[in-house]
């Protein structure tokens, strides 16, 4: 076997893209699309955004600081509406790649940017084992939570710790993320990177990666 371990970010990889409900929310309000986003890669490490993330601030601080960066960028948007829509709905199929997997013998990890509060895919983890997302996270033999672990991706020392954890190299896992800032570093570590823009398509790549029919 070529790799031992598969890992997973988890909003829009496991989940559907925050990015689709951002533009919803962008849509209901009027503002230009992707206005989110162009935000967050303002000052990437050191925003709002980032802050929360890392867990250096807390949901009321976000609020305000976001707001205050939507106006610097011409538009009212508070934080916490963006919060609000991180949920994200769960790829069926993604699912089941997991079991596929773990029965093929691969240990499974996740690495994932989420802020500590609220709850979803983007958001903090429940303490409900009958949770939905928690059932996903208990496939994981190791799960690596930026807002718990004080580092966010794409910080090199994330992947690092999971392959500390795991007593792997990194050309021993494969990686994939929805953005390719994430999956620069991973690379560049030498593990086998695989952009996500869809759920059909990460998991056409990563079959034919392992030579394993998965869906």
């Amino acid at each position: 076997m070529a790799f031992a371990a598969v890992i997973f970010d988890f909003g829009g990889v496991i989940t559907s893209s925050p990015f689709e409900a951002f533009n919803r929310l962008e849509a209901e309000r009027g503002l230009p699309q992707n206005f989110v986003r162009r935000i967050n890669a303002t000052n990437p490490d050191s925003n709002a955004w980032a802050l929360f993330e890392r867990a250096e601030i807390d949901a009321a601080r976000f609020d305000a600081l976001f707001a205050e960066e939507a106006r610097a960028h011409g538009h009212e948007l508070e934080g916490s509406a963006v919060l609000a829509v991180l949920a994200g709905a769960v790829r069926p199929a993604m699912i089941r790649a997991l079991d596929q997997l773990a029965a093929a013998g691969y240990r499974l990890g996740c690495i994932t940017n989420n802020v500590p509060t609220g709850h979803g895919a983007g958001m903090a983890r429940s303490s409900d084992r009958a949770d939905e997302m928690e059932q996903i996270f208990a496939r994981f033999e190791h799960v690596i939570e930026s807002s718990k672990a004080g580092v966010r991706k794409p910080d090199p020392r994330i992947y690092t710790m999971m392959c500390d954890h795991l007593g792997l190299a990194p050309a021993q896992c494969v990686y994939l993320d929805d953005l390719g800032i994430n999956c620069k570093p991973a690379a560049a570590l030498g593990m086998h990177a695989i952009k996500v823009t869809s759920g059909e398509q990460a998991l056409t790549d990563l079959s034919a990666v392992l030579g394993l029919a998965l869906g």
